[in-house]
């Protein structure tokens, strides 16, 4: 039975913070051309301050890697189930899934068969590996909304609906980032050099980041001591975590690293170079036309998984878009603060170089901002709609 509120019944499972930070610009375009939204599922703070009814937060979807994804399997197993139950019940109008493929493409068949219309927003990355998915999105999905250009191609030849709607933080990135205004916000000096470091805004990521990163602060300070470092933690858990493994380091009193709440778009509006676990956070940081440095860890299972069934040569979304070694990668036992500092180094003292990344991550931004919200907003209620109505 569908819901009486006025607008549009919609269903929504998003899997992480970023996630949750795309899908609420959908949700809040969806509400204004509906003139109301009853929007029930999976969310985290953003969606829910644009009306939607979380009846799970979205942190108990946040599992980084294969071995932590099979301890937490159970769970989350009878967590999808439960809620496949309660959304048959209501029988929304529409089922949206936000990223998180693993978990959405089963929920995602179930509304599907039970005559749900189904979009999924933000395509898994079936171009860099497990390219076998796109027999699952065939069964599962009545359309996919597509965040980068060249993925088109891809569910044009499958046979699959699909729109590229361009990115949604291109379109709330400023195409000339605030430095001066970022730099005053934060209280940094507006002469020294900033870096920023992003180790991830999942637990898992952070255990396996925030430390190493820490260290490479240390190292670039021993060789430029005049430097400023800025860390934003995702969340209140995440801001005391990482207060307590800085405290724990044992490093230099006169280091100026600086811990903040949230804030991560005046970190990377403020940085002259940036040191980021690979992720969302990624894009962004290239979108306020950045120069970084991209590292990633995970344990040591899951990274032999992905490492035997990846080939691509990139697995940071920059180098990916540009199709090109723009910023520099470095992954499980590479990703050590010696390197790490050495590279963004190399980046601080090339202002040349740094222009040259800024430049084509400017180009990038250009192709991927096309007012994403509105677009999808208007393709989800096509769907709604169905063919003839």
């Amino acid at each position: 039975m569908t819901a009486t509120r006025a607008g549009l019944a919609l269903a929504a499972v998003a899997g992480e913070k970023s996630g949750d930070l795309l899908a609420a610009s959908v949700l809040a375009a969806l509400a204004e051309a509906e003139g109301g939204l009853d929007a029930r599922g999976i969310g985290g703070a953003s969606m829910a301050a644009v009306g939607f009814d979380r009846w799970w937060d979205i942190e108990a979807l946040s599992v980084n890697g294969y071995a932590e994804v099979l301890r937490a399997y159970p769970r989350l197993r009878r967590m999808r189930e439960d809620l496949k139950r309660r959304l048959v019940d209501w029988h929304p109008e529409v089922f949206l899934g936000v990223d998180a493929p693993d978990f959405n493409l089963d929920v995602e068949k179930r509304m599907r068969a039970a005559g749900v219309p189904v979009v999924h927003f933000i395509g898994p990355s079936i171009w860099a590996w497990r390219a076998g998915r796109i027999e699952r999105i065939r069964e599962s999905v009545d359309h996919m909304l597509l965040v980068f250009p060249f993925e088109q191609e891809i569910y044009e030849k499958a046979g699959i609906a699909s729109t590229y709607v361009g990115h949604p933080l291109a379109d709330q990135i400023p195409p000339e980032p605030p430095v001066a205004e970022a730099r005053a916000t934060l209280g940094l000096s507006p002469d020294a050099p900033v870096v920023a470091l992003l180790p991830g805004s999942r637990v898992g990521e952070v255990r396996f980041m925030a430390a190493e990163f820490m260290r490479t602060a240390a190292w670039l300070h021993a060789r430029r001591p005049g430097l400023q470092f800025v860390l934003p933690a995702a969340s209140d858990s995440l801001f005391e975590s990482m207060r307590s493994t800085l405290a724990g380091l044992g490093l230099p009193a006169d280091l100026d690293l600086r811990i903040i709440a949230g804030r991560s778009h005046d970190a990377l509006a403020a940085a002259d170079t940036v040191l980021v676990a690979s992720g969302t956070a990624t894009l962004e940081a290239a979108l306020f036309h950045k120069p970084m440095v991209i590292a990633y860890r995970l344990a040591w299972l899951s990274y032999r998984i992905m490492h035997r069934m990846g080939y691509l040569p990139w697995i940071g979304l920059p180098n990916i878009l540009c199709r090109d070694w723009v910023v520099p990668e470095f992954i499980q036992d590479a990703a050590r603060a010696d390197r790490m500092g050495a590279a963004l180094l190399a980046q601080l003292d090339d202002a040349p170089g740094r222009r040259m990344i800024g430049q084509r991550f400017a180009e990038l931004g250009d192709q991927l901002r096309r007012g994403c919200a509105q677009r999808a907003a208007e393709v989800i209620l096509a769907v709604r709609r169905g063919p003839g109505r």
